[in-house]
């Protein structure tokens, strides 16, 4: 499978949709926070004491509290695509963190008002960058995992979850065959493990696992990705509305799909975690990497 081609994405359209999921009533993605919740388990079986962490979300996720318990010493930041409650980005924040380290948010977390491909940190400054499904939302991941290597530290630790290609797989079909695209490319685990390797991360870890979730009707599916602040920002959807005899067309393709009497979604999670390596170099300038072998895993009980 190829991986999607950059710039796929209708980076405004997107943000605006991630602005009116921030004014809901909620600002909790129950999906989201069952998938760190898997994330922060697999820390279990890893050996790591983070004197800075950093934490990018996808719209305005809740903090993760499991980061918190586990390492209640860490200096914690956290970047959001959008304030809460706010339809704009102010300029003010990005001085606030050159700045100054002041700034508290949700339970001493400094949270920072920022795009999660350019971090407004200097290089090397964390010992672990976590992200929660954030990697799903840019259309070029590659880049964007170069960045979050920039800012960690030599021997820190990225772990972080995305979503695959089968994400929305039955919503994709429903709609075929309009030519305009209705759910957004994913990149397939495989390509993510390669981006890893090519961004300079050391001993990458990649698995996934498919979860489902079921609906009573269509309107449940399309209503939750509203709120999640998901909808379609391909630069190649439909500009105008959708037409009635589409709709209907895909109504009733996606009821074709139902498993007792409720309508599947498939959410192919991807989870990831690779060690930024210690780097030196040789005498003619060269980059030397070493890689570190030593066993990083505990055994569990």
């Amino acid at each position: 499978m190829t991986a999607p081609s950059p710039d796929w994405l209708d980076r405004a359209a997107a943000r605006r949709a991630l602005n009116r999921a921030a004014r809901g009533k909620s600002a909790t993605d129950p999906l989201a926070a069952e998938i760190g919740k898997r994330m922060a388990e697999r820390l279990d079986y890893i050996r790591i004491a983070p004197r800075r962490s950093l934490e990018v979300l996808h719209g305005a996720s809740p903090e993760v509290g499991e980061l918190r318990r586990r390492y209640p010493g860490a200096e914690r930041y956290a970047i959001e695509p959008v304030h809460a409650g706010a339809g704009t980005q102010p300029r003010w924040t990005m001085r606030l963190v050159r700045s100054s380290a002041r700034f508290l948010g949700r339970s001493g977390v400094r949270v920072v008002c920022a795009n999660g491909a350019m971090l407004p940190f200097a290089a090397s400054c964390f010992s672990l960058v976590w992200s929660n499904l954030a990697l799903a939302a840019h259309d070029d991941p590659a880049a964007v995992l170069r960045e979050w290597r920039r800012v960690l530290a030599a021997g820190g630790l990225l772990m972080f979850s995305t979503l695959g290609p089968d994400t929305l797989k039955e919503l994709r079909a429903a709609f075929v065959p309009d030519p305009f695209p209705h759910v957004h490319p994913f990149v397939d685990m495989h390509d993510v493990g390669d981006m890893l390797v090519a961004a300079g991360f050391a001993e990458p870890v990649i698995d996934m696992e498919m979860l489902t979730l079921t609906y009573a009707g269509i309107e449940g599916l399309l209503e939750d990705l509203r709120r999640a602040g998901a909808t379609n920002a391909h630069v190649a959807r439909r500009r105008g509305l959708t037409g009635r005899g589409i709709w209907e067309r895909a109504r009733a393709a996606y009821a074709g799909q139902q498993r007792d009497g409720r309508l599947p979604a498939s959410i192919e999670v991807v989870y990831g975690h690779a060690w930024k390596p210690a780097t030196r170099n040789a005498a003619d300038g060269r980059q030397i990497i070493q890689f570190d072998a030593k066993l990083r895993r505990r055994k569990p009980g």
